[in-house]
């Protein structure tokens, strides 16, 4: 996953979290506009969310926000 979708994947959940609570879920559509301008950049957090860690349409920000804080060195651009 690429740095900047890592960056806002952590922004949004960071976002949410305020917002809402530890509590808030959030879908992998949450780091997009309505508007699909940027359908490679959709498609790769798809296929991380659910090809890779196999993630129900919602999921605690929290998670999300962890997963994703781990896994920040692996594969970074």
């Amino acid at each position: 996953m690429r740095r900047a979708l890592r960056d806002k994947i952590i922004a949004v959940c960071n976002k949410k979290i305020h917002i809402k609570g530890e509590g808030v879920g959030i879908s992998f559509y949450a780091f997009f506009k309505n508007k699909n301008d940027n359908p490679e950049l959709l498609m790769e957090a798809a296929t991380w969310w659910i090809i890779t860690h196999k993630l129900d349409h919602f999921e605690k920000a929290v998670k999300i926000k962890k997963l994703v804080e781990g896994n920040y060195g692996s594969t970074a651009q």
